[in-house]
């Protein structure tokens, strides 16, 4: 494991509960990459330029975009 991901109070677990088990599953792998491959695509995870440490992770399944924010310390 080259990161790990550590969420900021109950927002995503709460956003994640609600999905369907196929936006689930893409969540997964899409956190599985960020988590485990040195240089994640940026089609997954952008820096935001201008800032220290926060990216923009997205997540696209059929039509539609899924974005958050991850901040790497």
């Amino acid at each position: 494991m080259i990161r790990k991901i550590i969420f900021f109070q109950n927002h995503f677990i709460e956003f994640y509960q609600k999905q369907n088990k196929k936006v689930k599953g893409k969540i997964q792998y899409v956190f599985e990459i960020i988590k485990q491959v040195e240089r994640v695509p940026e089609k997954f995870l952008k820096h935001l330029s201008g800032t220290d440490g926060l990216y923009e992770i997205r997540i696209e399944y059929q039509s539609n975009i899924y974005i958050g924010f991850l901040l790497f310390r």
